[in-house]
């Protein structure tokens, strides 16, 4: 090499110095590209070479919340039935007597009897022993068992938040009652526009059947609907009107429960108002939602005449309508729990392949009670919102 100085005049001269490149008809030509090609390069795509880890968090990309669940009363299942008292005494019995006059003939209330059964509602998954195993191995889900118990608590929770929140058209069968049909006026909406068919209102051991009598009965609650069903348009008569109506048949509203968008159109008919009420934070618990202005916990929401207004997106809404405002008097309308929502697991993970006869794993989430109403006409509902 010591005599090459004077043969590298160029990058090409280096190359053949270096790379051995000589004359003649079997030496090797280096181009000066040779090198620079990538005809089969390494790269991210390439089989076998790269492999995304997706780590054991799993990121949930659904609304899943229960807000009709969450904000009913829960109170203890004590007996299967209650009493009612469904009209006055005659008052054209009684009264004012003359001066040594007879005594006026007697009256009474009417009495009636409502029964129900509590149903049940279970959800159940199961996991095989090679998925637990692998889960916990390479990039799987770590303890699957602890990702499917949480994944399932909150999809029994949401699937009760749906069944409270049917339309009155479907008839609850096994499922827990609606509000809808708890909160509807067998007189209005009658099988014309609104139902299939009139004992779509059945409920609990209850023929309801005000169309069919002519009128609303006591087991019918205040319900302002478009005519024949057509949808308009949200204003503040309509709030204040179901609010006087429920006043005046003795009910005091708790909460108004909407969906997101009708709580949107609220707002908005509240704001050019300037009264838009005050935002109130409030705790979902086994007796309601209470307001707890100061506290952390909970959730903030908008208030319409001090009434939360709680937003869920399951209320039912008919096709391009708005989703209807349930105006509920929490004191006399609650879940009856039979047995709270439980959880219960078998199989090769607790010692008990033989329970499920096979080597896996099963759990299962089930709540036993009913939706209970108590007074219809402390209860109201508005519907047939234009979008």
């Amino acid at each position: 090499m010591s005599g090459s100085r004077g043969y590298i005049r160029t990058i090409e001269d280096m190359e053949r110095l270096y790379y051995g490149a000589g004359a003649g008809a079997n030496a090797w030509a280096y181009s000066g590209t040779d090198l620079l090609k990538a005809d089969s390069p390494l790269v991210s795509s390439t089989t076998g070479t790269y492999q995304a880890i997706f780590g054991r968090k799993v990121w949930s990309q659904l609304n899943q919340e229960f807000n009709a669940f969450s904000i009913m009363p829960k109170k203890p299942w004590e007996k299967s039935g209650w009493r009612v008292v469904t009209d006055k005494p005659d008052r054209t019995k009684g009264g004012g007597i003359a001066e040594n006059g007879t005594l006026p003939e007697t009256s009474k209330p009417v009495f009636e009897e409502v029964s129900t059964k509590p149903k049940t509602v279970a959800h159940t998954f199961d996991l095989s022993e090679t998925a637990m195993f692998l889960a916990d191995k390479d990039d799987g889900l770590g303890d699957a068992r602890a990702v499917m118990k949480m994944e399932m608590a909150k999809h029994h929770a949401e699937h009760i938040n749906s069944m409270l929140l049917e339309d009155v058209d479907v008839v609850a069968g096994n499922n827990f009652e609606s509000l809808d049909r708890c909160l509807s006026n067998s007189n209005i909406e009658s099988a014309t526009n609104f139902v299939t068919a009139e004992s779509d209102h059945n409920q609990y051991n209850l023929t309801r059947a005000g169309a069919t009598a002519g009128s609303a009965q006591w087991y019918d609650a205040n319900v302002d609907a478009g005519a024949t069903g057509t949808a308009r348009a949200l204003s503040l008569n309509i709030l204040d009107g179901m609010f006087r109506s429920v006043w005046e048949k003795g009910g005091q509203p708790k909460v108004i429960l909407t969906g997101y968008d009708t709580l949107e159109k609220v707002q908005q008919l509240l704001q050019p108002q300037q009264r838009f009420t005050e935002m109130k934070r409030v705790v979902p618990g086994v007796n309601g939602v209470k307001g707890v202005p100061g506290m952390e916990a909970g959730f903030v929401v908008a208030t319409y005449n001090g009434v939360p207004l709680i937003p869920s997106k399951d209320v039912h809404a008919e096709s391009g309508e708005l989703s209807r405002m349930y105006f509920m008097d929490t004191d006399y309308m609650y879940f009856c729990t039979a047995k709270p929502t439980l959880y219960h697991e078998s199989g090769i993970e607790t010692g008990d392949p033989f329970g499920i006869n096979r080597l896996g794993q099963m759990g299962m989430f089930h709540t036993m009670g009913e939706l209970w109403q108590l007074f219809y006409r402390a209860h109201g509902k508005v519907r047939d919102i234009a979008a």
